[in-house]
């Protein structure tokens, strides 16, 4: 796995099914959505997806879909394939010696048929599914992603797409499957398991020719059907999806908008990464930052960090550059504290077992989360929110809990800061695992935590707070906002629709629009209503949007986003009072291209969110 700039890269209520066919079945690929044809008729089906199609099925901040998603935040990432057989080294008919790992075909430049006869040897007998799952779970892991096919186009599986897999193109066992094994030792077992499958293939002939790349696309859909039929996985991680040769990469966004929606199709409850699409905000259901950790939550969309546990992805006989379990405990605090994912990675070797310092480093990750409930900081938990992230470590919020993870301890009676960044109160404070107190004060523009003792944890001693987070209304009973539809980006003359909008939560992407009567291109739309807080903060309105936007709050323009754009976030700073129907107007313009529209809110006590429809009410 890499990035194209460095190295290093269950089921829904029944109506959901119901919405999620009649969409899929509207939305296959086809020649009509993209500048090349689609798949043939012999795969997925011509398309009938245009106007009135809408491709956002939910708010997968709040959606059901992806609660467990939220929650589990520590999963295993598996990169395994052909490429695990060379261990990271190709000796080249020369003698010379190239290095490289999961990229070893393209970067040593190894002959497509010399390759093909090396994977022809590979004979991971030692592959131990319940060792690889006990392994992720003793380390506190709650999901597992592998790798179905990388690069270099080999399947793990027994397709029966192709022959260029584990099956019909190795040494091992022709009655094993691993990804069967590996799904049954996670079921048993309680773990979720998502496969991760590349876009991008060096080794299909139709893939790189724009005229031939729809054959290679009809044996894409057909590869990732077997995967879902056959193991029911929880989620799909892309990968490959950006511009670049060696081969041409010819995917597009219109691509992975018809891929996305066929997915969905096939299985409503899927979690999918956003490199289904091109890596934006608009694409699948969730970020994907690789080998770094964001300083803050990432605006407008779930996030998940990808890291390795030494240099390389592949398992590298040469790289023992690993990565010590304090770095990756705090890593996994500092993903949660900002409402984030941690994907570590494992690179079992030719013989499928994953290296003992990789185990070694994942139990001590699972030791420091069992030791005196310091998982409750990460398990279930998010953005600390109340507070500002100190220096001193970093705080994970759940319910009426803070979990301050202290990675440097003051000195004897000495106190930690917290700076608020609302109106709160702490009602009682514990150091987890230690009877010694914590005093805790008002200071300044916050609270003083004073530990009577010294730090139990050298990677990081948690302190428990439980809060007061202040006065929160009801839900409201609002039904959404008026919409009116324009078929103009103008908004000039009377609209051809009105009707009342449930929420500001809309993907028309390339094909669709918000009515049948309305063409994809050239629309516009109002919003008009109030909209209702549940606290009394300072509130960021998010938009996330392509062509226009610009909203109005209490009369107010608080985002102007009036030139044409490609998908991007806008936000603006709100005074927003619980109990007050503040007014809002919202317009929007589609001209060409894509059509995306959603209106997100968060705030110290509020996490990211679609703003939802019982907090806005039509007028």
């Amino acid at each position: 796995m890499r990035t194209p700039h460095g190295r290093t890269r269950r089921r829904v209520t029944a109506l959901t099914l119901l919405l999620a066919s009649a969409l899929a079945a509207a939305v296959l690929p086809t020649a009509s959505a993209a500048p090349r044809p689609g798949p043939s008729a012999a795969g997925p089906g011509p398309s009938t997806a245009g106007p009135g199609t809408d491709y956002a099925t939910d708010d997968p901040f709040s959606a059901d879909r992806t609660s467990w998603f939220r929650k589990d935040r520590f999963g295993m990432f598996i990169h395994f394939g052909a490429y695990s057989n060379l261990e990271g080294e190709y000796t080249r008919p020369d003698g010379t010696v190239c290095r490289d790992a999961e990229w070893i075909q393209r970067q040593c430049d190894i002959p497509k048929d010399a390759y093909e006869k090396q994977a022809a040897t590979f004979n991971p007998a030692d592959f131990d599914a319940k060792a690889v799952v006990k392994a992720a779970k003793d380390a506190g892991m709650r999901y597992i992603v592998i790798t179905s096919k990388h690069h270099e186009g080999y399947a793990m599986w027994p397709t029966k797409v192709n022959s260029w897999n584990l099956r019909d193109h190795s040494a091992f066992d022709k009655n094993r499957d691993i990804l069967a094994e590996l799904k049954k030792a996670s079921d048993e077992a309680g773990i979720k398991l998502g496969f991760y499958y590349s876009i991008w293939d060096w080794h299909d002939p139709d893939f790189p020719d724009p005229a031939t790349f729809p054959k290679y696309e009809k044996r894409m859909y057909a590869q990732l059907k077997e995967l879902i039929d056959t193991y029911d996985p929880a989620l799909l991680w892309f990968d490959g999806e950006w511009a670049t040769d060696k081969p041409n990469n010819p995917w597009t966004a219109r691509d992975g908008e018809r891929l996305e929606a066929y997915l969905r199709g096939l299985d409503p409850g899927l979690v999918i990464n956003n490199r289904v699409g091109k890596r934006r905000v608009v694409d699948g259901d969730y970020g994907t930052p690789e080998q770094e950790i964001p300083g803050a939550p990432v605006d407008g969309q779930l996030w998940e960090s990808c890291m390795t546990l030494n240099g390389h992805w592949g398992y590298a006989r040469y790289d023992q550059d690993w990565k010590s379990g304090t770095t990756l405990v705090r890593n996994l605090l500092s993903t949660t504290s900002r409402s984030g994912n941690y994907l570590l990675n494992v690179g079992p070797d030719a013989r499928g077992r994953i290296p003992a310092p990789s185990v070694e480093r994942l139990k001590e990750m699972g030791t420091w989360l069992r030791t005196a409930g310091q998982g409750e900081a990460v398990h279930g938990a998010g953005f600390g929110g109340l507070v500002e992230e100190p220096q001193w470590g970093t705080v994970s919020r759940k319910g009426d809990k803070l979990y301050a993870a202290v990675t440097q301890w003051p000195a004897a009676g000495s106190a930690l800061h917290l700076k608020a960044r609302t109106d709160f109160t702490v009602k009682s404070a514990r150091v987890l695992g230690s009877g010694q107190r914590v005093e805790v004060t008002k200071s300044g523009d916050g609270y003083d935590l004073k530990p009577s003792g010294t730090a139990t944890n050298p990677t990081a001693t948690v302190i428990e707070l439980t809060v007061d987070p202040g006065p929160t209304a009801p839900a409201g009973r609002g039904t959404g906002l008026k919409q009116e539809i324009f078929d103009t980006p103008e908004l000039s003359g009377s609209p051809k629709v009105t009707r009342t909008d449930p929420s500001v939560n809309h993907s028309w992407k390339f094909t669709g629009s918000p009515d049948p009567d309305i063409a994809s291109d050239g629309f516009g739309i109002r919003w008009t209503g109030a909209v209702e807080p549940r606290r009394s903060e300072t509130y960021t309105l998010s938009t996330v949007s392509d062509d226009k936007v610009r909203v109005w709050i209490d009369g107010t323009l608080v985002i102007d986003a009036w030139s044409p754009h490609e998908p991007r976030i806008d936000k603006a700073q709100v005074n927003l009072k619980a109990g007050t129907r503040h007014s809002i107007r919202i317009e929007y313009a589609e001209q060409t291209g894509e059509a995306h529209m959603k209106l997100l809110w968060s705030s110290p006590g509020q996490e990211q969110q679609v703003v939802p429809r019982e907090q806005l009410y039509p007028r």
